[in-house]
């Protein structure tokens, strides 16, 4: 027998021999973890509260980069190791450096503003009767409004004199004049001049706020997204606007002239689908019709993406094809697939700045490419390397897309069909073979709804996260949408617009109108199937890590190693699973509050609440249904401003105390409620003899938490707000000035000054 220090040291030896066996039979998919590696950084940055965490991760990182160097240099394990523990430090690191490079100001308070600004974008939505204005501000001066809050205004005589024929803000203003240096607006379709253009100059009164946290826990953070965006403030316009410059009507671009003559030739939801196929623009699709192709599965094809990318690219090698082979002299003299292949690459890039190169159009261009040089050199071209090449790019370029589901939905559905067709056995399924043309329809059909599952496995725990929802009927769905759109929507689009200057586009519009229409029949037919989707409340970030671990390590290795996947998945899929509903819901300005109900349910406090506000309480309490009043309720007491509700959780009986009115309650009936009660939930300060038994969920604390989920039963408080140090969350703020005090006492009387108006 070997001494006990003799096996001391041979046990780790042995371990790592049996690691690099494991790395020799997966030398060919090491590669394809360099993008997870990267997106480890970034997430883990994302994820972690501040800098000291941060920086423990870039330690982490060079520790694991310095472990790899102390195994033999000579073996795939140590490079893999230290190349892992490189880029890991890398995202973290490029994340960081990114969101600090792009900081900009935010706007600190909610303020009524009349200010000169540049326009920097348009954005029209037909649909919602909107035009969306990306501006930069120039000059503001404060004045009052009905509440007191700081308004702004730019005389507009002298800003007309001060700035006609200026195209860019003039350096001795002040840029900001209390406002960040850019915002976005919404301006309603009336209101709008028709001659605005980027570039122009205007002047406008908006109605600003910061951008809005997440209402809820796992709800929509739009904030982070402004952030990286550089958007400090966000609003709604008021009439009239002004131009006091005229912006180059050239500056418009392609893309929007393309828009609107789409939308010009095909009326109603199927323009809104035609544009979006062209020019990526979808908003002249109406809600209902957008929220049906969620449900359905088919929102995919509303994104410019793989699908769209190859159609086109496949469509531009066809014509050049075979236009060239027309002339004998030039096709024995040139590589004719070559050629075909530069012309398919310059479309796939036009194509790419004219849709307005989103993330997965990004992707699929790169895809794109990287297919096409594959081919022209000869070698194998759509691969799960060309994958991880793709997503190595856009993370290098664009680091937070992937805490974006637009990142995460496109690169999990591509991978998972690379995957599944790259399987030995599906390989031999799909492969061509002597057999009746009925048997090779259905070996198709059966191996599209085979990939259609796949697709659709990969995306609902994406989609449950993000969205709190994920269609089940979608595979079924995309059998029939996806060769629509790809064989028949699209050939004809692009007809009708080759047509079009020659005049003869309509017969094209109508057909491409009517099988519009068809896709829009199939996404509500499968939305209002019964059981057509499944809602799930707010996913826990340990267990969407767990799923997205468990399918990585699915896809990525070849060996019998790649069955461990599944207890990652299994470990996070049960989790989401288990992780009770909230009872009580309330949002970051204790406006509104959801309560659950005895039959599964969530009741709302307010009746009046928007569509908005009801979904996202409807989502994070996993509801799918209408959220009904919480007055009607059995145990609740509602008078016009106070609602007191019990409920029993656990082993007790709760008591809840809501305001739902803007009216003061009496003093002493309010505290003598709060004595009473569990929980108090207010959008307004509340005294400090308010006094509940547990919380005070008051505009104080509300400030500082954010909006909250509560399990009674548990007695599990999640906040929005966890202490995080995101530039997003303590960003730096720009107040605008307050209108001395005469003039907000007579906003807060109700009185307009004459400026004002």
């Amino acid at each position: 027998m070997a001494p006990r220090t003799l096996q001391t040291t041979r046990a780790p030896a042995r371990f790592l021999a049996a690691l690099e066996r494991r790395a020799e039979a997966e030398r060919g998919q090491l590669p394809l973890w360099m993008p997870v590696a990267l997106g480890a950084g970034i997430a883990a940055w994302f994820m972690l509260p501040g800098p000291a965490a941060w920086g423990a991760v870039l330690f982490a990182g060079l520790a694991m980069a310095l472990g790899g160097t102390v195994l033999p240099w000579g073996t795939r394990t140590a490079r893999a190791i230290t190349i892992a523990g490189l880029l890991a430090m890398l995202g973290c690191a490029l994340i960081w450096w990114r969101a600090e490079r792009i900081a900009a100001p935010v706007l600190a308070r909610p303020v009524v503003a009349a200010f000169a600004a540049r326009v920097e974008r348009v954005e029209p939505l037909p649909a919602r009767e909107l035009v969306r204005l990306t501006l930069a501000p120039i000059a503001t001066t404060p004045l009052p409004d009905r509440k007191g809050l700081g308004v702004g205004r730019v005389p507009l005589g002298a800003a007309s004199r001060s700035l006609a024929g200026q195209s860019t803000p003039n350096p001795s203003l002040p840029r900001r004049g209390g406002l960040p240096p850019r915002i976005r607006v919404n301006v309603a379709q009336g209101d709008f001049p028709t001659d605005l253009s980027p570039g122009a100059t205007i002047a406008l009164r908006a109605r600003l706020m910061p951008p809005p946290s997440a209402a809820l826990p796992g709800a929509y953070d739009f904030a982070r997204t402004a952030w990286f965006q550089g958007i400090g403030a966000t609003g709604r316009g008021f009439a009239p606007v002004r131009v006091i410059a005229p912006g180059d009507p050239g500056n418009a671009g392609l893309r929007a002239a393309l828009t609107a003559h789409i939308v010009g030739r095909v009326r109603g939801s199927e323009g809104g689908i035609a544009a979006a196929f062209v020019t990526g623009d979808r908003g002249a699709i109406a809600e209902a019709d957008a929220e049906a192709m969620r449900r359905s599965g088919l929102a995919h094809l509303l994104s410019i993406s793989g699908l769209h990318v190859t159609a086109v690219v496949v469509g531009t090698m066809t014509l050049v094809l075979k236009l060239l082979a027309l002339f004998p002299p030039l096709a024995l003299r040139v590589r004719l697939p070559v050629v075909a292949a530069g012309a398919g690459a310059m479309t796939a890039v036009a194509y790419t700045w004219l849709s307005g190169a989103d993330v997965p159009t990004v992707r699929s261009c790169i895809a794109a490419l990287l297919v096409l040089a594959a081919l022209s050199l000869g070698r194998e071209a759509v691969t799960l390397r060309l994958i991880a090449t793709g997503a190595l790019l856009v993370l290098l370029v664009l680091p937070e897309s992937l805490a974006g589901p637009s990142f995460q939905l496109s690169f999990a559905a591509v991978t998972a069909i690379v995957a599944l067709h790259e399987h030995p056995r599906v390989r031999r399924w799909f492969l061509k073979r002597d057999e009746a043309h009925w048997q090779r329809f259905a070996r198709g059909l059966a191996s599209l709804l085979l990939t259609g599952v796949v697709v659709e496995a990969a995306l609902m725990p994406i989609g449950l996260y993000h969205f709190h929802k994920a269609g089940l009927y979608g595979a079924l769905a995309n059998i029939v949408a996806i060769p629509l759109t790809t064989f028949v929507t699209m050939p004809l689009e692009a007809l009708a617009l080759a047509l079009d200057p020659v005049g003869l586009g309509a017969p094209a519009w109508w057909a491409v109108e009517r099988s519009l229409a068809l896709l829009l029949w199939i996404a509500r037919t499968v939305a209002s199937a019964p059981g057509s989707v499944a809602a799930l409340r707010a996913m826990p970030d340990g267990a969407f890590a767990l799923m997205v671990v468990g399918g990585l390590w699915i896809a990525l290795w070849r060996t019998s190693m790649r069955r461990w996947g599944m207890v990652p998945l299994a470990i996070g899929a049960l989790w989401a699973l288990a992780t009770p509903a909230p009872d009580l819901l309330v949002t970051g300005d204790g406006r509104h509050m959801a309560l659950a109900t005895p039959d599964g349910g969530m009741a709302i406090l307010r009746d009046r609440a928007g569509d908005y506000v009801r979904s996202t309480l409807g989502e994070g309490g996993g509801v799918e249904d209408d959220l009904p009043p919480l007055s009607e309720q059995p145990g609740v007491k509602c008078s016009a401003d106070l609602c007191i509700a019990t409920r029993q959780a656990g082993d007790r009986r709760w008591t809840i105390v809501a305001t739902r009115s803007g009216y003061a309650v009496p003093w002493a009936e309010l505290v003598a409620a709060c004595r009473r009660a569990d929980i108090v939930v207010s959008d307004r300060r509340l005294p400090p003899a308010c006094t509940p038994r547990w919380l005070k969920l008051d505009r104080t604390t509300l400030t500082r938490t954010g909006g909250i989920a509560i399990s009674l039963a548990s007695g599990r408080v999640t906040t929005v707000r966890q202490g995080g140090r995101h530039p997003w969350e303590q960003p730096e703020k720009v107040a605008p000035p307050r209108p001395p005090y005469r003039d907000r006492r007579a906003g807060r009387n109700g009185a307009i000054s004459d400026a004002a108006r």
